[in-house]
């Protein structure tokens, strides 16, 4: 089981603040603004505060402070500084800060907080465009770079599901007024990357539109079922890491035999559908390079 990661290198510090490793130490050396601890080999490590504190600086620099104006500030007024410079305009990046501080301390008091700020001054879709969204692409390149672990993924994912489900179900009862399209959601067998797929839902039951939820891991059988009781559908997926590019074809040879591209729609988002190939080859297929060119489409 992968630990929970309390130490950081300065490789990590880069990733999770955009700051280049060299200007760090530059920084600490000239500035002492961070004070790593050291390996028996001379490698740098970091602790959470030192991260806090880099990710604070970061924000002051981005704002107009010069460093060597940040580095005579105390420590105390630092925070001070930070919090007036997100009232006033700069929420945006703080906020994103701040949820990445939740997730590494897995602190839920400060996701809450951070997004109850945020919802007091924008709408529920703003705060999904502006912040969740270049969240959760940057979560996508800690992951990669092993800067993250699992643990810190699911934490925040499932609290940014949370906020989705709750929003939907408030519209969930209202009465449809778009009946011009019935939407059917659902992620292909192994496939359990379910955030993109849960705000659609969101956006088109906003639009008034009737939507059948199906979520993850759904093989193409089960659809039938559903497939029984309409006689048009829009079914919406994402191929994130499942079918694997060398499956992708069989895959939708399977949905045309099975449900059938004539009177059905397949609108596919996700990493491994840009590997579709021979869109031509299915009447109505679509292949979106976005959450938001699909909401465009609707």
């Amino acid at each position: 089981m992968d630990c929970v990661k309390t130490k950081f290198s300065i490789k990590d510090l880069e990733n999770l603040s955009g700051v280049k490793a060299h200007t760090i130490r530059i920084w600490e050396k000239r500035y002492n603004l961070l004070a790593p601890d050291r390996t028996d080999t001379n490698i740098r490590t970091y602790d959470i505060k030192s991260l806090q504190k880099l990710l604070n600086i970061t924000l002051l620099y981005k704002n107009g402070y010069k460093i060597s104006k940040i580095a005579e500030i105390p420590e105390d007024q630092i925070h001070i500084l930070v919090r007036e410079i997100a009232t006033e305009k700069n929420i945006h990046n703080q906020a994103l800060n701040s949820f990445k501080l939740s997730m590494l301390n897995f602190d839920y008091s400060l996701f809450y907080s951070t997004y109850n700020k945020l919802l007091s001054e924008k709408s529920f879709r703003e705060v999904f465009y502006e912040t969740f969204i270049p969240l959760l692409n940057e979560l996508g390149v800690l992951w990669h770079t092993q800067t993250i672990n699992p643990a810190h993924e699911h934490f925040i994912s499932s609290l940014i599901k949370q906020k989705i489900i709750l929003n939907t179900e408030r519209i969930q009862s209202l009465e449809k007024t778009n009946t011009s399209k019935t939407f059917v959601l659902y992620l292909p067998d192994n496939e359990i990357h379910e955030i993109g797929l849960l705000y659609l839902n969101y956006e088109l039951l906003l639009k008034g539109y009737h939507t059948i939820y199906l979520g993850q891991t759904i093989p193409i059988e089960s659809l039938t079922n559903v497939h029984n009781f309409f006689s048009e559908l829009h079914f919406i997926s994402y191929f994130t890491v499942a079918p694997t590019t060398d499956k992708i074809e069989d895959y939708l040879q399977e949905f045309d035999e099975l449900i059938g591209f004539d009177s059905n729609h397949l609108w596919l988002l996700g990493y491994q559908a840009k590997y579709v190939k021979n869109k031509k080859n299915y009447k109505n297929l679509k292949v979106f390079k976005s959450i938001i060119d699909l909401v465009k489409e609707i």
